[in-house]
């Protein structure tokens, strides 16, 4: 949206047609994709799909393609928002894709730091204002994204398929040959790989030249919370020692990415410091998430299978990106 005063003109227009939409924060709209794109272009509105391969409420969920959602309007479509189950090598399998921008904005569901800016993009912009950031999205005049920054997709809640209620996960075969009903009587919810798996056009990723690199990054107050024994991230201790590495260093992108490991090795306690070198290197585990349950993460020493954060290569600070 270009300004605060244009959310509240869109708002009136699709009032009639939604019955909650000031009380709550995914508001349904009885509308077609094509029908609120038309509105949304009125009002100089970018469009383009959120949380696009959630299993609940994601325009894969329902379409089996952007036209089938947006219809005529399906070129004005300018964006795919990723959610935090799927990353560029996911949406770059599916050939509609590629001339699209991807975007990695986390939303928050709490005001707690493990919760606030999972996600974010980097743009090269001329100054922070909407046209800028338009231009950058639909990749004018020179201004483009040059980083896409989010979770890695295992640790979303819906990345492999699994049971909603005990969580037991299960491979697309297995899932339909149960008829998505699990041996516990529950639902099994299909996950977001199996889902690009299905509308994939390629076996292997193939980014257009536009894609800019996608960095994985574990939220600050997770990897904390393996390092010290805890079983949640939302603990005092977890917080006090969160707390003491952001007064030293301002912030989580610094401490995970860019500051001197000898540096944090004197601010915080060893755990702390070699699971953060952990997770530089690449070595930190991840036990998928499914069936709305997150994935979790293990530090080498304990014994689970090992999932890729990427390549590895000679990046030692974000702004090598």
């Amino acid at each position: 949206f270009p300004c605060f005063s244009a959310i509240e003109d869109f708002k009136e227009k699709i009032k009639p047609y939604s019955k909650n939409l000031e009380t709550d924060g995914r508001p349904n709209v009885d509308l077609s994709g094509e029908e609120i794109a038309s509105l949304a272009k009125d009002f100089d509105v970018l469009v383009g799909p959120a949380h696009a391969f959630t299993p609940y409420t994601a325009i894969y969920a329902y379409h089996s393609s952007l036209t089938d959602c947006y219809g005529d309007l399906t070129d004005y479509v300018s964006f795919v928002e990723l959610g935090l189950s799927a990353d560029s090598d996911y949406a770059d399998k599916i050939q509609e894709l590629h001339r699209l921008t991807f975007l990695t904005n986390s939303d928050c569901h709490s005001p707690h730091p493990v919760r606030l800016a999972r996600e974010f993009n980097r743009f090269e912009v001329n100054d922070a204002t909407f046209d800028e950031i338009k231009k950058a999205i639909l990749r004018i005049g020179g201004n483009k994204p040059v980083l896409n920054v989010g979770l890695p997709p295992q640790e979303g809640k819906y990345n492999e398929s699994a049971c909603i209620s005990c969580y037991t996960h299960y491979s697309l075969e297995e899932a339909i040959r149960r008829r998505w009903k699990c041996s516990c009587g529950k639902r099994i919810k299909k996950g977001v790989r199996d889902r690009v798996e299905e509308r994939a056009n390629f076996r292997e990723p193939e980014h257009p030249d536009h894609r800019p690199p996608y960095l994985h990054l574990i939220p600050l107050a997770e990897i904390i919370t393996k390092a010290v024994g805890q079983h949640t991230p939302f603990t005092k201790t977890v917080t006090r020692r969160w707390e003491e590495l952001i007064s030293a260093f301002e912030n989580e992108i610094t401490i995970l990415i860019d500051a001197d490991i000898n540096d944090i090795t004197r601010t915080t306690t060893p755990a702390i410091a070699e699971a953060i070198q952990a997770f530089r290197e690449k070595k930190v585990c991840i036990i998928p998430g499914g069936g709305g349950k997150y994935g979790t993460i293990e530090l080498p020493e304990e014994k689970v299978l090992t999932v890729s954060l990427g390549p590895q290569d000679h990046q030692t600070n974000l702004l090598d990106y």
